[in-house]
């Protein structure tokens, strides 16, 4: 009897986190990331494109999802696949053309979606013409354009500082022109732009206006927290830790205090942001990292820096209920409304989630249940709503400039660590249907990356006509979000369960007179959960039985959403 007590209490017991009232519709939206150049190739040259995207926007609307993401495909040596831009205002020709983007916004709005485009403020190509300017002499126009210093010692080879790039090795690159040095964040070849130049500054927001103008929802911006660095250009100090670790903020036996989330990124935000707001109804999400205090300064104290930020912690999950049970109290206590928390379990810089639970599709479907119930913006990496698996490639025939600058280190030391230092075995073509491309391109065709494993499980075809699939179970999910804004706005307060029910996590949302607690079982056995004494209605079951005693069995992986009645 105590136990059913406990469970009608639920629906009573919900501390306020945020406020109620009409939100922008970035708070409540959920996202699909495309990799474009793996997600549909449209002309058999075997690499994604955007008239791909185009045909396949359907299939994304009919599956729930209301924005997309689209990784960079502007202008560019594709040294690191986009990511290295030599022209913001044109498009690389393998992706297409101009025409093609603005027929992808306008086509993504006619179906009621929005789009977000990728924006890599932080570098460029060393094949853009700002660089080479720069790079030509001391004097020219844009000299001061990029970061330059000269180096240390008598001939000034040694670099000016210790700072180490985000991957891991020295950041500072060397030129034989200028006899000087530049930055460079991420590879080599992507030297940074100098922010303490107001003139760059100026240059990228009206990049931002560039596309703004043509409709473009809001941008995921790369990097964001590397832009601005240290003015006195002092070293990071000393850290024991080589390997980067998962917050990004170490490596390279230093703490990158003066290179990664520093002030000066804050007030970039806000300058950002307020380019934003020259349009209506627009957004930022930022790709930034470290811990929370430090992070969640992005959005500014007045909720006037960037709108979103990625929230990384998932990434590195434990399947086990105190795992995510933490990570939703840390969100509800960083991320209080006015602010709404990101929910992200995989990109395109990163292992495939599902390769944490061994492939288990079983164990997808309740993270997905959590992923699209809890508080926040869900954020889906193509491919993860049918349990695609991370391809196996060798080193040897990586094409990731990344995997080439890491070639000292030996596959089994690499299938160990956390982070994929071959970033081409997330990033393969989506899979369609059993076809020997996968759908992804013509029959004869060879696609830029192989297709990864167990095709004829982990496609979209078998799985659309499986009432059971994990894709049906994303549309499930994302059909329920639409159909119930409880679960979308709604208060979220975790319960604190008694000791039989440790590997069981529960939480309540609650939004004005709607009630909703969601339990989900992360035990390797069934758990009997008691149906509260007051009336309520099943919204979604995942592997659950009732007994006509009102007692409820949920199985292994199993969810259940109650709501009241």
């Amino acid at each position: 009897m105590k136990s059913l007590l406990f469970f009608t209490l639920l629906f009573f017991s919900c501390m306020r986190i945020s406020a109620q009232g009409p939100s922008p519709w970035w708070q409540s939206t959920s996202i699909y990331q495309i990799y474009p150049r793996s997600f549909q190739d449209s002309n058999g040259d075997g690499i994604g494109d955007l008239q791909g995207i185009l045909s396949r926007l359907d299939y994304i609307r009919d599956l729930g999802f209301e924005t997309i993401w689209v990784s960079p495909f502007y202008a560019s040596p594709q040294g690191d696949f986009g990511y290295d831009i030599s022209n913001y205002e044109a498009i690389a020709p393998e992706y297409g053309t101009m025409a093609d983007a603005e027929a992808l916004i306008d086509a993504v709005h006619a179906r009621g979606m929005k789009i977000v485009f990728d924006m890599v403020m932080n570098h460029t190509s060393e094949a853009h013409p700002w660089f080479r300017e720069s790079a030509s002499s001391r004097d020219n126009p844009k000299a001061d354009w990029y970061i330059w210093r000269d180096g240390k010692g008598r001939d000034g080879k040694r670099p000016p500082t210790n700072w180490s790039s985000i991957p891991g090795p020295p950041g500072w690159q060397y030129s034989e022109t200028r006899k000087q040095w530049y930055f460079a964040s991420f590879l080599p070849f992507q030297p940074d732009l100098n922010y303490a130049n107001p003139e760059v500054r100026a240059a990228m927001k009206d990049v931002l206006r560039f596309w703004l103008r043509k409709g473009v929802d809001g941008f995921r911006l790369d990097i964001f927290n590397a832009i601005v660095k240290d003015d006195q250009f002092r070293d990071n100090p000393f850290t024991l830790h080589y390997l980067p670790t998962k917050d990004g903020m170490k490596a390279r036996f230093q703490k990158r205090i003066h290179t990664v989330n520093h002030p000066g990124n804050f007030a970039l935000a806000k300058e950002v942001r307020a380019v934003i707001d020259e349009f209506p109804d627009r957004f930022l999400v930022g790709e930034v990292f470290g811990e929370h205090p430090a992070i969640s300064q992005f959005l500014g104290e007045n909720q006037d820096g960037l709108n979103l930020i990625f929230l990384f912690d998932m990434l590195f999950f434990k399947y086990e209920a105190a795992f995510f049970k933490e990570r939703l109290e840390e969100y509800n206590q960083y991320y209080a409304s006015p602010r709404v928390p990101t929910f992200v379990m995989g990109n395109h810089d990163n292992k495939r989630s599902i390769g944490r639970v061994k492939g288990d599709l079983e164990k997808a479907k309740l993270l997905a249940v959590l992923q699209m119930t809890t508080r926040g913006v869900p954020v889906v990496y193509y491919g993860e709503e049918i349990g695609m698996l991370d391809a196996q490639i060798p080193k040897k025939d990586a094409l990731d400039p990344l995997s080439h600058m890491y070639k000292s280190i030996p596959e089994w030391m690499r299938k160990r660590l956390p982070v994929p230092l071959n970033r081409d075995v997330c990033r393969t073509p989506m899979q369609w249907d059993a076809g020997e491309t996968a759908g992804f391109t013509g029959a004869l065709v060879k696609p830029w990356l192989p297709i990864s494993g167990e095709l004829q499980q982990r496609n979209v075809a078998v799985q659309d006509a499986d009432p059971s699939s994990l894709l049906n179970v994303y549309r499930s999910l994302l059909a329920l979000r639409k159909a119930h804004p409880v679960l979308v706005a709604g208060d979220l307060q975790i319960q604190h369960l008694q000791y039989r029910f440790q590997d069981v996590l529960c939480y309540t949302r609650e939004l004005g007179a709607d009630k909703v607690v969601v339990v989900l079982n992360f035990s390797p056995r069934s758990v009997l959960w008691p149906r509260p004494l007051v009336p309520t209605e099943t919204l979604f079951a995942l592997e659950v039985d009732e007994n006509p005693d009102g007692v409820i069995r949920i199985a292994p992986n199993g969810a259940l959403i109650l709501a009241s009645a």
